[in-house]
């Protein structure tokens, strides 16, 4: 989704372009990447940045044709939008000299040594880094969108001067002029200064930005809600020979995820409770009207969980044509605010991945959610008591117990069971 930056120009042709605000119920956004860098020329429409919120990630446009002139966060800043219609200012995400059509600026370019201050930090801090020999371009910044602050530098030192301390004491010994060190003589300071110097290591640090910042206050929300989990094994052999079949006749990719959404929903209609969330205090329970089904899918960025709308309308093709939709969205990091609003019930299809059995956590505010494992091949008894291998599919089903009782959770996985153990059931739905 593209959101066209607003902008706000000063008398000097300076625009200065703030985050606008990005959709409903947005509080803040994540500077994820820069398409553009200070000195580069920009079109009129051309993309600036990618932000990332906890609904989607949006790229935001410029409405000018200029040149950056400072930009004013590093990637990782989190934001806050502008809301123009309460007087709220959003925070200037970079400043562009706008062009005067002939290819001119309303602004001389920026000096070299202006260059050199990109790295935020105070004068004080600058003048001890200089002190200190070292360089600011070197320093990761701890502060606010990446200011280097003096313990950061003050870090730095220590490091260099342990470093520097450790490599003088070594040249200082018989190594240095070729004579041989025998063992006896190696003390166990030596060993320790080589594993200081092995300590000073960076280790890798990963920054939790974000789908992993999502889903980390998802979960971190979700611990204070009591989990209730139902486990069943599900025989899926006439499934998996109908879904066989079907995939001749479809160019929809027909996997078993279909027919267990399009079961799940058949059976909410039953089982309303389960499709719904509970307010705040806990007052109040909402039942919802749509089926919009959440599937939990995996990315490089981290979990996402976009949502099928209005499953209770959708055929069988429909439903897999929107899950090829979401996944290929999703691996893109490009899916917008609709695509992960307004979900009712997760599905967690973990069994994608060969996992067997899992014990899942809700997608707050929803009240329920389905784990779905890996089909295996099992001893099952038939009906003269032989046995056979059978196609078994385990599954979890985890609800909000303050919304769903135990037995309301048992009756609907039991009725879910059914239809998906005799998927012509199906047919009685129909309209």
């Amino acid at each position: 989704m593209s959101g066209e930056a607003a902008n706000m120009v000063s008398e000097a042709g300076i625009v200065e372009v703030p985050l606008a605000q990005t959709g409903e119920g947005i509080v803040d956004c994540e500077l994820v990447r820069w398409f553009v860098k200070e000195g580069e020329c920009v079109e009129e429409f051309q993309p600036l940045c990618e932000v990332q919120s906890d609904k989607a990630t949006i790229e935001i446009t410029s409405r000018y044709k200029g040149k950056v002139s400072k930009v004013n966060f590093m990637p990782g800043a989190v934001l806050t939008p502008c809301f123009f219609g309460f007087f709220r200012v959003g925070e200037t995400l970079l400043e562009i000299m706008i062009s005067d059509g002939d290819g001119s600026f309303k602004l001389e370019e920026k000096e070299n040594s202006q260059r050199e201050r990109e790295v935020l930090a105070t004068p004080a801090v600058r003048s001890l880094a200089r002190q200190l020999g070292i360089a600011l371009k070197d320093v990761a910044g701890s502060g606010e969108a990446g200011r280097v602050l003096k313990d950061d530098v003050l870090k730095i030192a220590s490091v260099k001067e342990a470093v520097e301390s450790d490599i003088t004491g070594i040249s200082s010994t018989p190594a240095e002029t070729g004579e041989t060190v025998p063992a006896d003589e190696i003390t166990d300071f030596d060993k320790i200064s080589a594993d200081r110097v092995e300590q000073m290591q960076d280790d890798k640090v990963i920054p939790v930005r974000g789908f992993r910042r999502i889903m980390a206050k998802t979960m971190a929300a979700a611990a204070s809600v009591p989990h209730f989990h139902y486990m069943e094994e599900i025989n899926v052999d006439a499934l998996v020979k109908l879904r066989a079949h079907l995939q001749l006749q479809t160019r929809s990719k027909l996997t078993f995820l279909p027919f267990l959404i399009k079961a799940l929903s058949l059976t909410l209609v039953r089982y309303p409770i389960l499709n719904s969330n509970i307010n705040q205090d806990a007052s109040e329970i909402r039942c919802k009207t749509w089926h919009n089904v959440g599937v939990a899918m995996a990315t490089d960025s981290g979990l996402a969980v976009p949502n099928i709308k209005q499953v209770q309308k959708l055929s069988l093709e429909e439903i897999a044509d929107e899950i090829t939709r979401l996944s290929k969205l999703a691996a893109a990091n490009k899916l917008t605010p609709d695509d992960v609003s307004n979900g009712t019930i997760t599905v967690s299809n973990f069994g994608a991945i060969g996992g067997k059995f899992g014990s899942p956590v809700l997608n707050l505010p929803e009240a329920a959610i389905l784990a779905v494992g890996r089909i295996q091949k099992l001893p099952r008894f038939n009906e003269e008591g032989r046995v056979y291998p059978a196609s078994i599919m385990s599954v979890t089903l985890g609800a909000d117990h303050r919304v769903i009782d135990g037995a309301t959770i048992a009756r609907f996985c039991n009725e879910w069971k059914d239809m998906v153990e005799h998927p012509e059931k199906f047919l009685l739905s129909l309209k």
